[in-house]
């Protein structure tokens, strides 16, 4: 099976300043793993430099088919395609309601038609079980409704990798776990592979997978 992530002795820059040296991590097809470590350890600049927020200047990477180093801005939206991003913080429009907010993003992505769109964006909704809230505003959503929203943007272009960033970061421990069961559960049905950051060992010990660690400017692997 392919790998959707390759670092091969990437150093990882935040403006100048070194933050991880010699990044070595392969992830393959349809797997799974946790990126774990302290809080400003690095774990964001790492899926920042994955889907080119961050530029990798040294070492060698290669994301979904795209090499990193040397990227050219015009190539990133075709990068991101293949990246489907769920942030802590759920990151939705609040000027507009459920379904616009992944209207937005397919038409965002270079999808045309609106009759495609529309079934699309609803599709996903019912992936994540959600679907009643399509006309729904941000705010009248519980924080868990509200990052289900946000997993179903994620799959909207069928993208090979999900990277989660702290996902249930903001949610109770019950909700937490329906949104994790949830993640795995759409991974599999979509062949996608998580890469998912994260401190919660509850978590962990819940759902084992595979462990990368972020530990003095290094990423391990915990056996």
């Amino acid at each position: 099976m392919s790998n959707v992530i390759t670092l091969s002795a990437a150093k990882i820059y935040q403006q100048e300043q070194l933050i991880l040296d010699n990044v070595q991590l392969e992830l393959a097809a349809q797997s799974f793993a946790y990126l774990i470590g302290k809080t400003g350890s690095g774990k964001s600049s790492l899926l920042k430099t994955l889907y080119a927020e961050i530029p990798l200047e040294e070492g060698a990477g290669e994301v979904c088919g795209f090499t990193l180093q040397g990227l050219k801005r015009k190539q990133i939206p075709f990068l991101r395609r293949k990246i489907g991003i769920v942030f802590q913080d759920f990151q939705l429009l609040t000027d507009r309601n459920v379904i616009d907010n992944l209207k937005f993003v397919l038409g965002a992505t270079g999808w045309k038609d609106k009759k495609l769109i529309e079934q699309r964006a609803l599709n996903c909704l019912q992936l994540v079980g959600i679907e009643q809230t399509a006309k729904a505003f941000p705010h009248m959503l519980s924080g868990g409704e509200q990052q289900r929203v946000s997993i179903a943007r994620a799959l909207l272009n069928q993208p090979a990798l999900i990277l989660a960033d702290e996902p249930t970061g903001n949610l109770d421990p019950e909700t937490s776990k329906e949104i994790m069961e949830l993640l795995l559960a759409v991974a599999k049905e979509e062949h996608t592979a998580v890469l998912m950051a994260t401190h919660d060992m509850q978590m962990i010990q819940s759902f084992p997978g595979r462990i990368l660690e972020v530990l003095n400017g290094s990423l391990v692997e915990r056996t």
